[in-house]
């Protein structure tokens, strides 16, 4: 069950099936008068939308739509498992719901990838793409050890003074802004965690991103333990139209840490003619 709904006061939270799915959904400002595009986002493994609340409350100038994944957060667990190609017809279903023709795209990590699948798959529906902390798939150069081992452990969710502990072990960079993190994150279900992992399970987008021709931002943490910096460069590479900026000391979390340099770079991104 979802944490309170405190954290997404200012936003319309309703529950959506689509495409046979039960879908926690959850919208800022869609109903203002806006000249910037919606901002579809994808959260990390596992993650609820409390954690991105303030990310979301504090982008005030632009629409922002986003949802919990079948097994996380307030979206009940999967009946049967899922894929990205599943995913994103989901995703462009749900702006059709809403009459959304066309929307910015960023994805967080686990996002990332659902991101660029949903970016290479309805092409036409993307104005411009935000890449922060993730990899092309597969072809990944993994982290650090000690940090992955600790992101596995199921703790991790269920129980606060672990996270706190294990915070710069499994995150990397300065830890600004940890506690409030820790409050507002919900366990997934076991089954909607595991659907989650075999949803990108042999994924890869490295063969389609030279193809790919959205302007895109890469945003890595200079510090992140989990998905290693040298992963941006491989995007910045694959990807013809992108620009690679890396947050020296951030890490995995550096959308929390840094939260005023990265909501720049973004904004920057997306205020471009």
């Amino acid at each position: 069950m979802a944490k309170s709904d405190s954290a997404l006061k200012d936003a319309q939270i309703t529950m959506e099936n689509v495409g046979g799915r039960d879908l926690r959904v959850t919208r800022w400002r869609m109903d203002e008068p806006s000249e910037n595009l919606p901002l579809l986002f994808f959260n990390g493994i596992g993650a609820n939308m409390e954690a991105v609340a303030p990310f979301a409350e504090m982008l005030e100038e632009r629409p922002f739509i986003m949802f919990d994944m079948p097994g996380v957060g307030g979206s009940p667990d999967p009946v049967v498992p899922y894929n990205a190609f599943i995913m994103s017809w989901i995703s462009d279903q749900l702006l059709e719901r809403f009459g959304i023709e066309q929307v910015d795209v960023m994805g967080v990590s686990w996002g990332g990838a659902m991101a660029q699948h949903f970016t290479m798959q309805h092409s036409d529906r993307v104005n411009r793409l935000i890449l922060a902390a993730t990899t092309a798939g597969m072809f990944m150069v993994p982290g650090n050890i000690s940090a992955l081992s600790k992101m596995a452990d199921p703790r991790r969710y269920i129980d606060p003074d672990y996270m706190t502990k294990h915070f710069k072990t499994l995150y990397g960079g300065a830890t600004n802004g940890s506690e409030g993190h820790v409050a507002r994150v919900t366990p997934p279900s076991k089954t909607g965690y595991f659907y989650q992992l075999l949803a990108m399970m042999g994924w890869t987008s490295a063969p389609f991103l030279p193809f790919m021709n959205k302007e895109t931002l890469i945003m890595m943490g200079g510090d992140d333990q989990i998905v290693v910096p040298i992963n941006g460069q491989i995007l910045n590479r694959l990807i013809p139209n992108s620009r690679l900026e890396v947050i020296e000391d951030g890490g995995h979390l550096f959308m929390l840490s840094h939260v005023e340099e990265s909501l720049a770079l973004i904004r920057e991104h997306l205020d471009q003619d």
